[in-house]
């Protein structure tokens, strides 16, 4: 999963991040915020990924313990700007292969307080590995994975053991050959009926565009409580709330349904992997889930009830990424993007150690996804929805959405008028910042 998922990103051009933000509204304990930034480069965060020299050849993770200190900004800014800062940040070049592959960094506030933020690589670590890697680093545990330095190697001894090793996989190559084969006649109606939105034709240069972004904090309680009176639970919650963005965005099907993508988390204790996940997939009917959850709820069962065979045909073709011409895969991708489903992520109740970069405890949390796009990307798939990321801590859910039509116009205004109506759908109230 990790050699496949770091291959595709390459391939694709893609580079997605992780970022999660803790706001305090006093003085931050530069001490203790040290020893966190000190324990991240040594539990799941402190690594990169060296290249194999043969072209097919399998990568393998190198320790890199992360960026010497922590980047602290010079001059305060003023919180109306710390949105601005947050996109900033996750603009930075964050790289598994070159480094850093995370970056930490904090913003002191001219009204008081400061932001912190962590930003990682989501080939390194995914949404569950990052919750482990910083609940850990926040308690003080590190873990001895002993990864190899960098260029421990000579050429000749790489070749050598590379070439072993493609020589073992070669039979495994060949099997992901035939389920693919397999697969692709499967949905090969599938593929062909999936019709791609038209976007108008434009003689404008590319240039790299912000995709608005929001987090949505709601009381516990009220969340609990309204799941609960719609027949559902917190997580089904908060595919339904992915269901009505997607009404209030236009990001439908066809047929006017909303198409959610769930990650599985597949992480076992001790697991190193950087990605330990799997995926299932659910429609939602977006004009009934603000009365009745009992749907979604019983849809993302009936799915993960299935799992099984998903989780074969999802996995069926990694070992051939290598061998996939980076055109083939973009045209793949588009197809994917254009199909309009909307990723959910539901990370649940965080260790409260989670909220506690610096020892103590933020007043606010939030975590989203991010990622660099440009105008021609936006164009080309007809609009970029981030998956959402929800979770509970310190008392609140929160719900993390990004979101960009194909040309690039929406505003964070706008995102926040649609989060509030969405909220508003289901008789919630809560902040949008």
């Amino acid at each position: 999963m990790d050699q496949a998922s770091f291959l595709g990103l390459r391939a694709l051009g893609h580079a997605p991040v992780i970022q999660w933000t803790w706001i305090y509204e006093r003085e931050v304990n530069l001490d203790g915020l040290r020893r966190f930034h000190h324990n991240l480069g040594r539990g799941l965060l402190g690594r990169r990924i060296e290249r194999s020299p043969l072209p097919f050849g399998r990568h393998r993770w190198i320790t890199c313990r992360g960026p010497a200190d922590i980047a602290i900004a010079s001059e305060p800014r003023f919180r109306h700007d710390v949105q601005a800062w947050l996109d900033e940040q996750a603009a930075l070049p964050i790289d598994p292969e070159k480094g850093p592959s995370w970056r930490l960094s904090l913003q002191p506030l001219v009204e008081g307080g400061a932001v912190v933020t962590l930003v990682a690589s989501h080939t390194v670590v995914d949404g569950v590995g990052l919750v482990i890697a910083v609940t850990e680093a926040a308690t003080g545990i590190t873990r001895d994975i002993a990864y190899p330095a960098a260029a421990s190697r000579t050429k000749l001894q790489a070749l050598l053991q590379d070439s072993r090793a493609v020589i073992r996989d070669v039979p495994g190559m060949l099997k992901s050959l035939l389920a693919t084969i397999k697969l692709a006649g499967k949905n090969r109606a599938d593929i062909g009926s999936k019709k791609p939105r038209a976007t108008a034709a434009t003689a404008q240069p590319a240039r790299t565009v912000i995709v608005p972004a929001v987090t949505v904090h709601v009381d516990i309680g009220q969340w609990d409580e309204r799941a609960a009176s719609l027949g559902g639970t917190a997580n089904s919650l908060s595919l339904g709330l992915a269901a009505r963005l997607g009404y209030r965005l236009n990001w439908l099907a066809e047929d006017g349904s909303v198409t959610i993508s769930v990650p599985v988390n597949e992480r076992l204790p001790q697991d190193n992997r950087g990605n330990a996940l799997t995926a299932v997939t659910l429609i939602a009917d977006p004009l009934t889930v603000t009365e009745d959850l009992t749907g979604v709820r019983s849809g993302l069962k009936t799915a993960l009830t299935d799992l099984g065979d998903a989780r074969y045909e999802l996995l069926a073709a990694l070992p051939l990424t290598p061998l996939v011409p980076k055109r083939a895969a973009r045209r793949v991708e588009g197809l994917v993007l254009k199909s309009r489903v909307i990723g959910s992520s539901h990370v649940g109740d965080l260790d409260p150690a989670a909220n506690r970069p610096d020892g103590t405890d933020a007043d606010s949390f939030a975590a989203r996804m991010s990622e660099h796009i440009t105008s021609d990307h936006l164009r080309r798939v007809g609009g970029i929805f981030f998956p959402l990321v929800a979770g509970r801590v310190h008392g609140e859910v929160w719900v993390s959405i990004g979101f960009c039509n194909a040309d690039g116009t929406t505003t964070r205004e706008q995102l926040k008028e649609v989060a509030h109506d969405a909220l508003a759908d289901f008789g919630m109230t809560g902040t949008v910042e």
